[in-house]
């Protein structure tokens, strides 16, 4: 009987399976949202929630504990110097999931996680930034 066994598989053995977490978790605590598939989102979203709730007890032991999930030791500082604090008030809840459709290639559901209150920043388009390097030379003249 497979009482209280709640984790996801995702078609992996288990060494693959917690490799392919612990890289999913460092890039979103490093860039904050992240697409994958949505059972991957589904997977990384309780042990990223874990992650943050350590980061609010800032502690040598507690850093300790999230080096060692997170593969990246400046991944870890922005952990605890940003995004702990961001979230020392809120009690749970940090991320959102957010369905975008399916893969083109293979129609996997695909989905956006992100952490609340992180501002989608858009890029710059190249015609945008040549025309703006474009009056910063013509000031110059």
């Amino acid at each position: 009987m497979r009482h209280q066994v709640k984790s996801q598989r995702l078609g992996r053995d288990s060494a693959q399976r917690k490799a392919l977490l612990r890289n999913l978790v460092t890039s979103f605590m490093e860039k904050e949202r992240i697409r994958t598939t949505h059972a991957k989102a589904k997977a990384v979203r309780p042990i990223a929630e874990k992650m943050i709730t350590l980061a609010k007890t800032n502690t040598l032991h507690t850093r300790r504990q999230a080096l060692r999930y997170i593969y990246k030791k400046d991944v870890v500082k922005k952990l605890f110097d940003d995004i702990g604090p961001r979230f020392s008030e809120r009690p749970g809840g940090y991320t959102r999931i957010i369905k975008i459709g399916p893969r083109a290639g293979d129609g996997a559901e695909m989905a956006v996680i992100e952490m609340i209150g992180s501002e989608f920043k858009k890029k710059e388009k190249k015609k945008e930034k040549m025309s703006e390097k474009a009056k910063a030379a013509a000031k110059k003249k």
